[in-house]
């Protein structure tokens, strides 16, 4: 089977790579891409730990076909930092202690993110519904939870 071409943009930089055309999109960011902080935790779209946005929409990548990316504009965990500079989601679960083993922290700070940018302003029953697709086996969701509303004060105030 041929190799298929795929034009995007990831993390606000254009990209170019070939990829198998039953190829998921996960499989893609973490081979010929080289962006290895989204996981593979489940392989069927229920923990969340592949999560990444395409164009501003919060997506499973290991749901996705890798050649569906053709034009688009994706998001992972490696756009949320400037350089050294951390992301204040980033900042604040380093604060909370909102992380241990790491698998589903990626795909709870992009599918954070897409929550702030969409409602600077949530509840913590919309943080929860919002996070409620990324399982943590490790903590219990308060410290996510709350490192999520805090870093959202805290954006609202700078603003």
């Amino acid at each position: 089977m041929a190799k298929v071409h795929v034009t995007t943009t990831i993390n606000g930089e254009p990209e170019e790579f070939l990829c198998e055309p039953h190829q998921s999109m996960l499989d893609a960011l973490r081979g010929p891409l080289g962006l290895t902080g989204s996981k593979e935790g489940c392989g069927t779209g229920d923990c969340g730990a592949c999560s990444i946005t395409l164009d501003g929409r919060l997506v499973c990548s290991c749901l996705m076909l890798a050649v569906e990316a053709e034009g688009k504009k994706i998001g992972t965990i490696e756009g949320l930092a400037q350089g050294d500079h951390l992301h204040p989601l980033q900042q604040k679960f380093l604060e909370w202690g909102a992380l241990q083993c790491g698998i589903c922290t990626p795909g709870v700070l992009v599918a954070a993110k897409a929550l702030l940018e969409k409602n600077p302003d949530p509840t913590e029953t919309e943080v929860r519904f919002w996070l409620a697709g990324n399982l943590c086996r490790c903590t219990g969701y308060d410290k996510i939870v709350r490192a999520v509303l805090e870093t959202a004060a805290d954006m609202r105030r700078a603003a």
